[in-house]
């Protein structure tokens, strides 16, 4: 687990939580800046278009991220009714997190392309480490908010394909039940030691590393 980083290796820890602390940031900004862009200044005011963590830092989010490896921070308010978009609007705000999330990881996967072909620093080096930490968070975050559950962002890109009154009533069960079909995901998850998200994950990550080989 990430926790034990911080029992056996305290500096590879203190990576660990800065690299969580920036995707976690870098997620939810993306989230306020478009939904401004496309209008609504609502989390603007509140003070959320910022890649400062401490503004973005959901307690029980980044308690699953420190235990389990995957997390959320704190929902970005915005009024759908104000985006210039009806149907997409919320799916657009909703997709700008994990998307610049897989472009923060681009970004640490070619700095480590880098960093290491050029043999400007050793392969244990602490900034290599923490790139690295980088290219795994940001995987699982953009991966687990696509997951289409309320209440994480893969939800609204379904809400906007099923912006139809004959799919009212699965969009109603859905929002009620979300919440705890994710809970339940997650318990079944833990109880078979990651054999579902776990392993979806890994096969993931497996294949950022070859991109940097």
């Amino acid at each position: 687990m990430p926790i034990d980083l911080f029992l056996h290796q305290p500096a590879l820890g203190v990576a660990w939580i800065f690299a969580i602390l920036f995707a976690l940031a870098v997620h939810e900004a993306a989230h306020a800046g478009v939904s401004a862009l496309l209008g609504d200044d609502t989390a603007v005011r509140a003070g959320r278009l910022t890649l400062n963590p401490l503004a973005h830092v959901d307690l029980l989010g980044l308690f699953m991220l420190l235990i389990v490896g995957f997390g959320w921070g704190q929902p970005v308010p915005f009024e759908p009714s104000r985006l210039r978009f009806r149907r997409w609007g919320s799916a657009m705000v909703a997709v700008a997190g994990p998307l610049a999330n897989l472009v923060l990881l681009g970004i640490a996967v070619g700095m480590m392309v880098v960093l290491t072909r050029m043999h400007l620093v050793p392969g244990n080096n602490l900034l290599l480490l923490f790139l690295a930490y980088l290219v795994q968070i940001n995987l699982v975050l953009a991966l687990f908010n696509v997951l289409p559950i309320p209440p994480l962002d893969g939800s609204k890109l379904l809400f906007g394909l099923l912006d139809h009154p004959r799919y009212e009533r699965f969009r109603t069960f859905l929002e009620l039940q979300g919440p705890f079909l994710l809970l339940g995901l997650l318990v079944v998850d833990g109880l078979l030691h990651g054999a579902i998200l776990g392993r979806f994950f890994h096969a993931a990550l497996q294949w950022a590393i070859r991109l940097m080989e």
